[in-house]
C-alpha cells in the first residue's frame, strides 16, 4: 500500500512487493529468447536477445557522487563536431541529427562536449555508429563515462550484462493488442525510471533491428513545456514535490510471470527540476512514474498532475520524432525529456533496441525567479 501524504518525504520510501515472489516459481528459472526463437533465428545481434534470470536478486541502491562532465566541456565542441561532421537540428527548440562523428572514438574531452550539447538539445541522433558491433561490456565502458550503470529492475538484458537495458518485440507479440485493447494510441509518457533516487541523466538507446517502416520514438522537451506556463503557475508549482513510484512497474512484471530483480520503491522528488549544466528549469512529471503531489488533497493533486501531463503531451510544438535507422544511436537527458514508443506497425519485424542508463545527480530545484514582467507590474 502506498504511504499516506504525511508520510511521503524527500528520503527513499521502500515497501515490500504486494504480490508473493513464490508466484513465478513454477517458471523456468531462466527465459532466452534464442532458446524460443532457436538456431534459425532472424535477430541481427542474437547475443543482445534478453534473457530473464527469476534468480538473478540485486540490493537497494546505495546514494553515490555523481560527476557531470557537461560542466567540463569547451562549448565550441571542437572535440565532438569536426569539419567531417554535420549537425541538422529537427526543431527548434528540441533534437539535432548528427553525422560524420564516431561516439565510440571520442577522447574525454569529446564526450564532455557530448554530454553539454546533449543538455542543449535534449535529444540527438547519431547515424552511422558502430556500437552495436561492439563488444557489450566496450559499449557499457562508453557508457559508464556519465554516471553509474542502472540495472533495471523487471526488463530482459543481454546474458551476464544486466546493465543493458532491452526493447524487443518481434511477430507481433503480445503488445500490441493487448496494450492497444483498452487505448486508442500507442503514446505511453515517460522518462526512465524516475522512482529512484537517482534516475538517469545522459542516456543512450542504439537500434539493433527495426521495420523498415514504423516503430519511431517521440521525445518531449520538458524545459520549453515549463516555459509554456504562466509565471503566476510557475511560482505555484515551485516547492511542490510529487511521488514517483516503481510498484506498478514490479506487479505488472509479476503478473506476467516474469522477474523483479530489486525491491520496488517510491521517490519523493521536485515538480520543476533545475539541470546542473544548463540551469534550465523543467517540468520533472512524467504519466508513467508519477503518482501524486504531496501535501494536495487526491482531488486537486489529480486535477495539477492531470493539467501538468496533458500540458506535455499536446505539446506538439516542443517534440521531436526520431526515425529509427541501422546504426543510429540516440543519446538524450533524461533530466529534462520525455518519451513514447510508437507502437504503429503490423508487419511482424522485430524492433529491438538496447538502452545504456548512467544515473545522474538527485533531482533538486533552485529558487523561482519572478519574470522581468512580473517585476515591472
Amino acid at each position: 500500500m502506498a504511504p499516506s501524504i504525511a508520510e511521503a518525504s524527500s528520503s527513499e520510501i521502500v515497501l515490500p512487493v504486494k504480490a508473493d515472489l513464490e508466484k513465478t516459481s513454477y517458471k523456468p528459472k531462466i527465459r532466452r529468447v534464442i532458446d524460443e526463437e532457436g538456431k534459425n533465428t532472424t535477430a541481427s545481434y542474437p547475443n543482445y536477445l534478453p534473457v530473464w534470470d527469476h534468480g538473478e536478486k540485486y540490493p537497494a541502491l546505495e546514494p553515490f557522487a555523481h560527476v557531470d562532465h557537461g560542466k567540463d566541456a569547451d562549448p565550441s565542441l571542437k572535440d565532438l563536431l569536426t569539419a567531417d561532421s554535420r549537425i541538422q537540428k529537427l526543431t527548434p527548440t528540441i533534437g539535432s541529427e548528427v553525422t560524420g562523428v564516431q561516439l565510440s572514438k571520442l577522447t574525454p574531452e569529446g564526450k564532455d562536449q557530448l554530454a553539454l550539447l546533449v543538455a542543449q538539445r535534449k535529444v540527438v541522433a547519431f547515424r552511422d555508429q558502430d556500437f552495436a558491433d561492439l563488444p557489450i561490456h566496450e559499449a557499457l565502458e562508453f557508457g559508464g563515462y556519465f554516471g553509474r550503470h542502472h540495472i533495471h529492475p523487471t526488463s530482459g538484458s543481454p546474458e551476464g550484462f544486466p546493465e543493458i537495458h532491452l526493447v524487443h518485440r518481434n511477430n507481433n507479440a503480445w503488445e500490441l493488442d493487448e496494450y492497444l485493447a483498452g487505448k486508442n494510441s500507442s503514446v505511453s509518457w515517460h522518462s526512465d525510471v524516475t522512482y529512484e533516487q537517482q534516475p538517469p541523466g545522459t542516456t543512450f538507446l542504439y537500434i539493433l533491428d527495426s521495420p523498415e517502416v514504423g516503430g519511431d520514438t517521440v521525445f518531449v522537451n520538458q524545459v520549453e513545456a515549463y516555459n509554456r506556463l504562466s509565471p503566476a503557475v510557475k511560482e505555484r508549482l515551485h516547492g511542490l514535490k510529487a511521488v514517483h513510484s516503481g510498484f506498478e512497474q514490479a506487479e505488472f512484471s509479476l503478473k506476467r510471470g516474469s522477474v523483479v530483480r530489486r525491491e520496488p520503491v517510491q521517490n519523493v522528488h521536485p515538480i520543476v527540476r533545475t539541470h546542473p549544466v544548463t540551469g534550465e528549469k523543467a517540468l520533472f512529471v512524467n504519466a508513467g512514474f508519477t503518482r501524486s503531489i504531496v501535501g494536495l488533497k487526491k482531488e486537486e493533486s489529480d486535477a495539477l498532475l492531470g493539467f501538468l501531463l496533458n500540458h506535455v503531451g499536446r505539446g506538439i510544438d516542443y517534440q521531436a520524432r526520431i526515425r529509427w535507422a541501422p546504426k543510429t544511436v540516440v543519446v538524450w537527458d533524461n533530466r529534462v525529456t520525455a518519451h513514447s514508443a510508437i507502437v504503429d506497425w503490423v508487419t511482424g519485424e522485430r524492433r529491438h533496441l538496447a538502452r545504456i542508463t548512467p544515473q545522474a545527480e538527485r533531482p533538486y530545484e533552485t529558487p523561482y525567479v519572478p519574470e522581468k514582467e512580473d517585476i515591472k507590474n
